[in-house]
């Protein structure tokens, strides 16, 4: 029973690889840390082995889509055993945002394989602060 167990494991690993499987382990990639501040929401993504050419950002309405591509490196092997476990291939995350944002003055960068990208609210979504008189 326990090899039927590893063939239907080895089966479903090789078909789902690569998409969000929560129960099993498995996160969406890239994964993301999302902020929203006073004045902007900040989102970062790991984006390890990416290139900042082969990364596009973009946002419609209030979704931002970050996809791209993580190319694999050419390595001549000679002989011997590798073990692999770093995939490539092409990505995207769609991110629902918590607010209206400024289109016109996003801002990103990646840098260290952290990709960074700031996004200011816009102006009609920004809290007022009001000074109550007696």
């Amino acid at each position: 029973m326990a090899s039927l167990h590893d063939e239907m494991d080895s089966l479903f690993d090789g078909f789902f690889r690569g998409l969000d499987r929560p129960f099993a382990g498995y996160k969406a990639w890239p994964a993301i840390d999302l902020v929203e501040k006073d004045d902007a929401v900040v989102v970062r993504a790991e984006v390890p082995g990416c290139e900042p050419k082969d990364i596009d950002v973009s946002v419609y309405g209030n979704t931002l889509t970050i996809s791209g591509e993580k190319k694999e490196s050419k390595e001549e092997k000679d002989k011997g055993c590798y073990h692999l476990e770093s995939t490539y291939g092409s990505f995207r995350r769609d991110i629902s945002l918590p607010t209206d944002v400024d289109a016109d003055k996003i801002d990103a960068a990646c840098k260290n394989g952290v990709l960074s990208i700031t996004l200011p609210k816009a102006e009609k979504t920004r809290a007022v602060k009001v000074k109550v008189t007696g």
